[in-house]
């Protein structure tokens, strides 16, 4: 059955209509879903994880080059329709569950116990980054993830210090794996059309992290604060996290981390960043904690 015939199966069954909250956009293209599948590298050997499978276009790609493969979808609309189209599938496992909640290691446990799992998803562009962070911060045994996004993002998390596109989602990402951008996807092969292109993306995950951090959480405050203003020269924008009197000494900070103050945020690579988490963290670290942690209650209200 190809795309077209699949999804238009799905509709004709009355059960479905797509949904614009799950940002739900079906890849109809032959071609894109080899391409997706051979960026991924999958083998019989690999046990992959596949988030918003949608009709089960790729995941019928996914099962037939893969060992187990576990799909996650939100919406239960679709559960019944993936469960007969793909249950002659023995390797097949779906779950109706929103990913930010499922408890994935353990499936992987139970499934891939000596090696790491590949994650696949054509992901929903409004939660892109919850889903990603949450995959690479929960330390799961991932090896590389092949995601589906806008375009923009994938941008951002290729991007290179200097660059226009390098952020704060630049610096995490990359933080915890290499980024390569694999391919441009027109929105002319999705259904429904998207307003904005889609690119393909790789993160294979480090072995071994590029820096060592003792203190994550302020790592990734000064890494904010660093990109939240980005006109800002890095003495000014790390400002508003110490009191106004403490400015000379966020610039003997920055000094002893040979970091010019003038610089932005935009310019520093992740061990720079690094660097200067350990010098902050020997000045500042319990009040820079708790300045911040009085900031996110102010913003949950």
């Amino acid at each position: 059955m190809t795309p077209m015939e699949k999804i238009r199966k799905l509709r004709e069954s009355g059960n479905f209509h797509f949904t614009k909250s799950l940002g739900q956009n079906f890849l109809t293209d032959e071609n894109i879903l080899d391409k997706l599948v051979r960026a991924a590298g999958i083998t019989e050997d690999d046990a992959v994880i596949e988030i918003g499978p949608g009709a089960g276009i790729v995941t019928e790609k996914l099962l037939q080059a893969a060992g187990p493969v576990l799909a996650v979808e939100i919406d239960k609309a679709l559960i019944p329709f993936l469960q007969e189209t793909l249950e002659p599938y023995p390797n097949f496992t779906l779950w109706h569950q929103d990913v930010l909640k499922a408890p994935l290691c353990q499936w992987i446990q139970e499934n891939s116990p000596e090696q790491p799992v590949k994650i696949v998803a054509n992901l929903p562009y409004y939660v892109t980054t919850p889903i990603v962070m949450k995959l690479l911060e929960e330390n799961l045994p991932i090896h590389s993830m092949v995601l589906m996004v806008q375009k923009e993002v994938a941008l951002r998390m290729a991007a290179k210090p200097g660059t226009k596109d390098y952020g704060a989602l630049s610096v995490a990402v990359q933080l915890y794996s290499q980024v390569e951008k694999a391919f441009d996807v027109s929105p002319n092969v999705f259904i429904p059309k998207p307003k904005v292109g889609s690119a393909v993306v790789k993160l294979t995950i480090h072995e071994k992290p590029p820096v060592q951090l003792d203190h994550p959480e302020l790592f990734f405050t000064l890494v904010k604060a660093a990109f939240g203003q980005r006109r800002k020269t890095l003495s000014n924008a790390l400002s508003h996290l110490r009191p106004k009197e403490e400015k000379q000494q966020i610039l003997q900070v920055l000094e002893a981390a040979s970091i010019d103050p003038v610089r932005r945020g935009e310019t520093l690579n992740i061990q720079e960043f690094a660097t200067l988490s350990q010098l902050w963290q020997k000045q500042f670290f319990h009040d820079t904690m708790e300045a911040h942690k009085k900031s996110e209650r102010v913003e949950r209200k």
